[in-house]
């Protein structure tokens, strides 16, 4: 769960610096060197297929709309006005809705390259825009006196808006397939520290998604023919280096890593030296993990101070989460019903011992409660686990795993490569104890291990699933393990939670090697 990395602050271009010397074929990361030279205007490209899409999806919505509602007739919209009425055809009253409804999502930033390929800032501005043009023409409609048939809005507002998402989620799968080879991408000199360049470089290389391809680097050293620690990104020269690097590398997006080894001038100065409007300058601080919503950001006296907010939880906040885990989790038990009955029936008839596996775990304010499974292992599989620690091949320091763990049944094994064994956490939920989405419920054995800040993760419930569950599972180290979770606490919001449900839901179906 990457969040907002860069702070953008591209600038006017302006003089030229001095770049030291550099070779004439640079030595090129895998990944530059697989993405051709793209022209600039990618950005421009796809923004511009994104508007011809929506204008499709809006025409296909308000007019497929207009004739489910009003049929194929000349429908008229009536006007009230000096005690006369006048008519205006919904034909053209349509036409005006789609225009409107498409210039709003120009004017929120819907298609801007910033919020495209990752995060929900993209359909979040869809939404917004379709509820202020809505309940714009409500009101208008209102004070002028404008008599237009509420259903057809009421109809063409959700399903619009459904549509809009939809459109987008596909062609934002077309744009992560692309980007996975390196094209769609901005293509970034990283500048700072080795330190500070190589868990940038990590972090980018690790969301590709974001569209961000590293090409070179321009460190204090400034020794060219070497590369970044960890990686194959190749070093350019120094941080006097960068316009020449930019040029070689093809760049257009030169990332400040860290600035200790920076003169105070010397960002402005990089600023100035890239092409307005082409070549973009962004900031990378050395804070992970945090959200946009806590970031602010605050010029004083030309200083851009970057507030981050400390995470709290409201009342209101805890309210809707609970309310949320209640219902969706009285439903779904509800519904699925039949097959927690099938899968009883098949733990009963697999062996001997309790269909159902109790066990206590850690939750919230380190409280402990009973978190209920389906059994998946033998009766004895607590007594076995000290002698199979020497056999673990996966999980991690503090999570035990075994690809093939003899202690799991016939029946466990389809149970937990579906995560059916999970089922009966749905009524912790319901109880209270546990939320649907949240940290990874721990054993007190593993919180004996635990570094001070890790404690954190106790702020909420855990969760039936979360970021760790769909970020990796078995495969994730505990470190990534652990940042995946604080993650979650610090930056929770309901539109994360719906998110990581609809991608349980994928990895569910699509369970993968991750799932042991």
């Amino acid at each position: 769960m990457t969040s907002n990395l860069f702070v953008d602050a591209s600038e006017d271009a302006g003089d030229h610096t001095e770049a030291t010397p550099l070779p004439t074929k640079p030595q090129m990361t895998d990944a530059s060197h697989s993405a051709p030279l793209q022209t600039p205007r990618w950005r421009e490209r796809y923004a511009r297929r994104l508007f011809f899409s929506d204008l499709f999806v809006l025409v296909w919505v308000v007019y497929g709309t207009q004739i489910v509602w009003f049929g194929l007739g000349n429908a008229q919209v009536a006007m009230r006005a000096d005690h006369r009425i006048t008519d205006l055809s919904y034909w053209l009253f349509s036409a005006g809705l789609v225009l409107g409804w498409l210039w709003a999502l120009h004017l929120i930033d819907s298609r801007d390259y910033r919020v495209i390929g990752t995060g929900t800032t993209e359909y979040v501005r869809i939404a917004d825009a379709s509820f202020r043009v809505f309940g714009i023409i409500a009101i208008a409609a209102f004070l002028l006196r404008v008599d237009v048939a509420r259903g057809y809005l009421l109809i063409a507002l959700p399903v619009g808006i459904a549509v809009l998402v939809l459109e987008r989620w596909l062609w934002r799968q077309w744009l992560i397939a692309h980007r996975a080879m390196g094209d769609y991408s901005a293509r970034v000199l990283l500048v700072g520290s080795r330190d500070s360049v190589s868990q940038i470089a990590q972090e980018l290389h690790r969301s590709t998604s974001a569209g961000y391809t590293v090409v070179g680097a321009c460190v204090p050293s400034g020794l060219v023919a070497e590369t970044i620690e960890g990686t194959d990104i190749p070093i350019m020269g120094n941080v006097n280096a960068i316009e020449r690097a930019i040029e070689l590398t093809g760049a257009d997006t030169v990332a400040i890593t860290s600035t200790d080894d920076l003169p105070p001038y010397k960002v402005k100065q990089i600023s100035w030296n890239l092409e307005a409007g082409r070549q973009h300058l962004v900031l990378a601080p050395s804070i992970m993990d945090i959200a946009g919503p806590r970031i602010h950001t605050r010029p004083v006296s030309g200083l851009p101070l970057i507030h981050v907010e400390t995470p709290k939880f409201s009342g209101g906040q805890l309210f809707l989460k609970r309310m949320t885990d209640l219902s969706l989790a009285s439903i779904g038990a509800l519904i699925i019903s039949p097959l927690l009955l099938i899968l009883a029936l098949c733990v009963k008839l697999s062996g001997p011992g309790p269909v159902f596996f109790k066990q206590k775990r850690v939750g919230l304010r380190g409280k402990e409660f009973t978190m209920w499974k389906f059994r998946s292992m033998v009766v004895d599989a607590e007594a076995q686990l000290a002698d199979l620690q020497a056999e673990r091949d996966a999980g991690n320091e503090v999570l035990f795993k075994m690809t093939n763990d003899p202690r799991v049944t016939r029946v466990g094994r389809f149970m937990r490569r579906f995560s059916l064994d999970e089922l009966p956490q749905l009524f912790n939920v319901i109880g209270g104890s546990m939320s649907l989405v949240g940290p990874r419920p721990p054993l007190q054995s593993e919180v004996d291990l635990y570094a001070t800040h890790v404690h954190r993760r106790f702020l909420v419930k855990p969760g039936v699933t979360g970021a760790w569950q769909v970020g990796g599972r078995s495969e994730l180290s505990w470190d990534d393990s652990v940042r995946l979770d604080l993650s979650y606490v610090e930056n929770w919001s309901l539109l994360g939670d719906l998110a990581i449900l609809v991608r349980t839901a994928k990895a569910v179906f699509q369970p993968g090697s991750t799932a042991l």
